[in-house]
């Protein structure tokens, strides 16, 4: 896998998440933590989409939603 992201670089984002359905190599999960990059692998993918998790928990460092807007 080539990872080439403009996640923090042009738009400026605090959190970039790698997904994928595959396995991951010890290499890939040095990257990411080099990269502060988060990964969602199979097993997490798995349990996200079982829905009884929001990403923001299964992703230690990954911050909450923000509340949305309250119109005055």
């Amino acid at each position: 896998m080539v990872l080439n992201g403009t996640a923090r670089q042009v738009h400026g984002d605090d959190v970039a998440v790698i997904v994928t359905n595959g396995r991951l190599t010890a290499p890939a999960v040095a990257f990411a933590k080099q990269q502060r990059l988060h990964i969602v692998d199979r097993h997490t993918l798995g349990v996200w989409a079982s829905g009884s998790s929001p990403l923001w928990e299964l992703l230690r460092a990954a911050p909450p939603p923000r509340k949305p807007a309250t119109l005055s």
